[in-house]
């Protein structure tokens, strides 16, 4: 062999490892670069969440998206819509294949539905890293979603059109001679609580209120129908009427009493016979950012701080044992897990309540439009 193919034969030999660790070097910076492109392009993409707007979308935004904001770059958008909207808007998308939103915010019940896991994300692998947080109520986080405060859906009333006696159930709300003026009621596509609340008025004991009786329910809602100027789809809906005294007393979410108050408006509230639920949001199949939905979820999960803040702005539970010792005595006293509000909370039965929706909803639509 010539001294130049031993050189060659030399340098083959020698470039063999040299190339081998060049490979490994350039796949690692692949891996590197693309985990960093990955969290890079969740930071330039926004989050897009649905909320029922007015009050309880300014608070999120300012107590938790900012904060989140700030701390991630991430931005964080908001669309306002119904439950109900939510709900279709989201399967609508995910079924065209053309979604544009990356969360939405429905009640537990509703959240766990067979109609509403079809096209939100299965959330399981996600909840594993919050399975050893023992100030997590239980379910926190689940295969459907996760859940961020414990609201309750209750009996509001203007104290200045009641100054003596106070209405407090829902057969007061019937009580037309004894708490006069118009009424409100929601009309969200979602109307067991509605239809509970009649049938408690009728006279039905709360332990006996499943499966609900939908004939008796509606024939106890014939008798204030006329009393209804206004059946709200949002929340800040129900607030407005309040405010501009188109009615006196109704159901409404506990976050709007609060809001209420907050703003001066004479607005107390009763806990007997109220049906506490939780907002869980969900994060939709498909979603532009899932990343980011996902970024965002888990900040607020470890954050009671932000959880403590919310919960007091509103008069609402959080999800978190911290977050309740972080909140003030008055704000504790107003959350109803305090002992003597929840022995009032009316218990429901989510699997009837699933099993049955679209049959209430149907019925529940052919009598409004009567």
């Amino acid at each position: 062999m010539t001294r130049q193919g031993q050189q060659r034969g030399r340098k083959t030999s020698a470039d063999s490892p040299m190339k081998s660790s060049k490979m490994k070097q350039l796949l690692l910076i692949g891996l590197v670069s693309a985990a960093t492109s990955s969290a890079a392009f969740a930071q330039q993409k926004e989050v897009v969440v649905a909320t029922t707007g007015g009050a309880f979308n300014q608070a999120i935004t300012e107590i938790w998206f900012e904060p989140f904001t700030k701390q991630t770059g991430i931005k964080v958008k908001t669309v306002v819509a119904t439950d109900a909207q939510m709900r279709s808007k989201a399967q609508a998308m995910f079924e065209a294949k053309d979604v544009a939103w990356d969360i939405i915010n429905n009640v537990d019940i509703l959240a766990a539905s067979a109609q509403n896991r079809a096209f939100t994300e299965d959330m399981t692998e996600f909840c594993k890293q919050f399975a050893a947080r023992k100030d997590l109520t239980e379910n926190t986080c689940n295969p459907s979603g996760v859940k961020i405060t414990y609201n309750a859906t209750l009996l509001a009333f203007n104290a200045d059109k009641f100054k003596d006696k106070k209405p407090q159930t829902w057969a007061d709300l019937w009580n037309i001679k004894d708490f006069p003026g118009p009424r409100t009621l929601p009309n969200f596509g979602d109307p067991w609580r509605v239809l509970a609340a009649a049938l408690l008025a009728d006279g039905v004991p709360a332990d006996k209120l499943f499966p609900l009786d939908l004939d008796r329910a509606f024939k106890k809602l014939d008798q204030i129908k006329s009393q209804v100027p206004l059946w709200w789809k949002t929340g800040d809906q129900s607030q407005q009427g309040f405010r501009g005294g188109d009615y006196v007393v109704g159901m409404i979410w506990g976050t709007r009493v609060s809001a209420l108050k907050l703003e001066g408006q004479p607005v107390q509230s009763s806990y007997d016979q109220a049906f506490m639920l939780a907002d869980t949001m969900q994060i939709i199949k498909n979603s532009p950012n899932k990343e980011g939905a996902q970024a965002l979820l888990k900040f607020y999960l470890e954050n009671p701080a932000v959880q403590a803040k919310f919960a007091e702005k509103f008069g609402i539970t959080p999800v978190s044992q911290e977050a309740i010792k972080l909140m003030s005595d008055e704000g504790r006293a107003k959350i109803p897990t305090s002992p003597e509000a929840f022995k009032k909370i009316v218990k429901h039965d989510p699997v009837w309540i699933n099993d049955n929706q679209a049959k209430m909803l149907e019925a529940w639509n052919a009598w409004i439009l009567k």
